[in-house]
């Protein structure tokens, strides 16, 4: 058997080898049961989303403490054997040192990439300085390195997000990253096939991860592109949420329960979960 640090080059080797070519589906689960589901159907590596956790906790997304994160990331990661990719936030952190001390405990919780990314949380200003965004991805890349440099760095620009949709100036930044030293980059909410295009011809032979959130594209059609990971941030969490939230308006604005049928079958859930160690019924 393995020791908990030859596990953990194990799984960061295998996230880094997912990476070299062709093109794989990395989803978002919110937490150890979704993670769990996930990993059962197949899926070679999960992403943890900052969304999909906040709101388990009654939060808006980006409200999340530190400490609540960590937690989160050593949970999901404990509970499944396939790599873990960390939704990091911008870091926890503004400055570039407080930046690499985060990123340096985020690695101690079994999780095999993290994602930095440089929205600054300031409506006026919503991305941080370009210098400052640059130093904050190489402290990230300190910080790993720092711990045997296993762990793999996604640098993401968040111009897309915040209401800056700026091309030029989102290549710009994710070409800075990767000399920065992130290993893969990540635009989330590009608007067309073709900007995702021109972003994964720019930052060559950098893998580029996608973000799919409707149904707007196809792995197919993403692959032919060059994209080498799709994520889906929050989607299945709002699957989830969508779906309880039409059950539950429909008993209380009608006092029926006719959505309550479409539930995935008792047995075939909590089957999922059973173990080995489960007593006998």
């Amino acid at each position: 058997m393995l020791d908990p640090m030859q596990a953990l080059t194990a799984l960061t080797d295998t996230f880094r080898a997912l990476h070299r070519a062709g093109c794989f589906v990395i989803p978002n689960p919110w937490d150890a049961g979704s993670a769990r589901l996930l990993a059962g159907m197949g899926f070679k590596a999960l992403a943890t989303t900052s969304s999909g956790f906040a709101w388990t906790l009654g939060k808006s997304d980006n409200r999340v403490s530190l400490d609540e994160a960590l937690e989160h990331l050593r949970v999901v990661a404990a509970s499944v054997d396939v790599p873990v990719n960390a939704d990091f936030e911008g870091g926890f952190a503004v400055e570039p040192d407080g930046v690499a001390a985060n990123v340096a405990r985020a690695i101690e919780t079994g999780i095999a990439g993290l994602s930095i990314e440089d929205s600054s949380g300031d409506p006026s200003e919503p991305l941080f300085d370009f210098d400052l965004s640059v130093a904050r991805i190489r402290a990230a890349r300190r910080a790993i390195d720092g711990q045997g440099g296993h762990v793999l760095l996604t640098g993401r620009s968040e111009g897309f997000v915040v209401g800056r949709p700026d091309l030029a100036e989102t290549i710009h930044r994710l070409r800075a990253y990767a000399e920065a030293g992130a290993d893969c980059l990540y635009a989330p909410r590009l608007g067309t096939l073709d900007e995702i295009a021109a972003v994964v011809t720019a930052v060559a032979p950098k893998p580029v991860n996608a973000l799919v959130g409707s149904d707007f594209t196809t792995v197919a059609a993403l692959t032919d592109l060059g994209v080498r990971r799709i994520s889906v941030g929050g989607g299945l969490a709002r699957v989830a949420w969508g779906a309880f939230v039409e059950a539950a308006t429909e008993i209380a604005e009608h006092g029926t329960f006719t959505r309550l049928a479409r539930g995935i079958p008792f047995a075939e859930i909590d089957g999922a979960f059973a173990s080995d160690d489960d007593p006998e019924v």
